[in-house]
């Protein structure tokens, strides 16, 4: 428990402060998310500081605010805490804002922002806008905010200074280090971003149409699948020892059996398991819902992550994160990372991917080599149009050797 934590002979030095029993409260919330005492401490270590340097600078705490905040970590450290060095680290100084934002809830200081969190509000704007004008998903609305993230160094943070130059040169930039599907993808996050600065006048109208086209072949490759002894090899790589385990083998089932797609898992919700009727509800692209029959295995495993490794939190969402502070999984980043840490410990080389698609792309050839129809499996995958469920045909050799024409001319 926070109450018997042992406080060290440095926080003893640095002597009682007004706020003392505040950075108690702190730390009893910090345990209340789930956090090591270890981390804790530090947490509370940093406040003290904090708290000593207002004493000593002759601040109240109703005064604290981003400018106050940024003072502390400048200021020449002379608090006798025998630290390693008189430099305050970005990371203690955003555990001194955590503790002032827990005093702005309640009221005694006034609210902060790093300028990274500025950036995430600015961010949180363009969302809202995508969400109330523009009618999109919330899967499309949060992969937007993402990419716009990704670009935001390289535009600048005044959308004032703008042009058609920049805005060409930084996807330019992008097509060298990504493939085109994924910039192709940017350019449409980037245009709606460009339409919404110019919506509130924070930038000239019309740059989204300097947003270069990404030309791509639409279902050109083959696709990227693994054999399913790799399949079942990936799935008995996790360490059912340990609660991540438990939970990355449930999510691989699922990938593996059903052809999730990565936000599928990522939004699964308690209300949409029917046990009783052994059904899957999932709402994919187009907030299209269907019910999807749930294999034995997997069902077992789901079962197995609630009942023995789930954190004990009041949250509709299944799956969370394994460590403090938990909380359900962020993006659909978190469970390719689950794929593709798999991939490691099963030891297959070089895979052709290492995400959650793979495993998608490997369920679909495995069911079309198996005898299902492509339009079976179109109904599994949620396919809205016919010709990308044919894109699996591509793999299909028995069959295609069945209707190969013999070569015309001699060898």
């Amino acid at each position: 428990m926070v109450d018997c934590i042992v406080v060290s002979p440095k926080r003893q030095r640095m002597g009682p402060c007004e706020l003392s029993e505040l950075i108690e409260a702190f730390a009893r919330q910090l345990e209340a998310l789930g956090y090591a005492r270890l981390t804790i401490g530090g947490y509370t270590d940093s406040a003290r500081h904090f708290a000593s340097w207002l004493d000593k600078a002759g601040i109240t705490p109703s005064d604290v605010d981003e400018q106050i905040v940024v003072r502390f970590a400048r200021h020449d450290c002379r608090c006798g805490l025998k630290r390693k060095n008189d430099r305050l680290s970005a990371k203690y100084v955003n555990r001194v804002r955590r503790f002032v934002r827990f005093l702005a809830d309640r009221g005694i200081a006034k609210s902060v922002q790093s300028p990274t969190e500025q950036v995430v509000e600015e961010l949180l704007s363009f969302q809202r806008w995508l969400r109330d004008h523009r009618g999109l998903s919330e899967r499309t609305i949060d992969r937007h905010g993402r990419m716009v993230l990704r670009l935001l160094p390289a535009l600048s943070r005044d959308p004032g200074t703008y042009d058609a130059a920049l805005v060409r040169r930084v996807i330019l930039e992008e097509l060298r280090r990504c493939s085109r599907a994924y910039v192709k993808t940017m350019t449409m996050a980037l245009r709606g971003y460009l339409r919404f600065l110019a919506a509130r006048g924070a930038c000239r109208p019309g740059l989204d149409q300097a947003v270069p086209p990404v030309p791509e072949y639409r279902l050109s490759t083959l696709p990227r699948y693994l054999p399913m002894d790799d399949i079942e090899r990936l799935i008995a790589s996790c360490d059912l020892t340990k609660s991540h385990g438990i939970r990355d083998r449930a999510i691989l089932l699922l990938l593996a059996r059903l052809g999730l797609r990565a936000g599928d898992v990522l939004a699964m919700k308690f209300d949409d398991v029917a046990w009783s009727d052994g059904t899957l509800r999932v709402c994919g692209k187009g907030r299209r819902e269907i019910l999807l029959p749930l294999p034995q295995d997997a069902g077992d495993a789901l079962i197995a992550y609630i009942e023995q490794s789930r954190p004990n939190l009041a949250e509709e969402r299944i799956f969370l994160c394994a460590s403090a502070p938990y909380r359900p999984l962020q993006s659909s980043s978190s469970v390719s990372s689950v794929v593709r840490l798999a991939l490691e410990r099963a030891g297959i080389a070089d895979p052709p991917s290492k995400g959650a698609g793979l495993l998608r792309h490997s369920a679909a050839t495995g069911m079309l080599r198996a005898g299902a129809t492509l339009d079976a499996i179109g109904a599994v995958l949620r396919h809205r149009s016919t010709d990308t469920t044919a894109h699996y045909a591509k793999v299909d050799v028995v069959t295609l050797a069945e209707i190969a024409q013999p070569w015309p001319g001699e060898a």
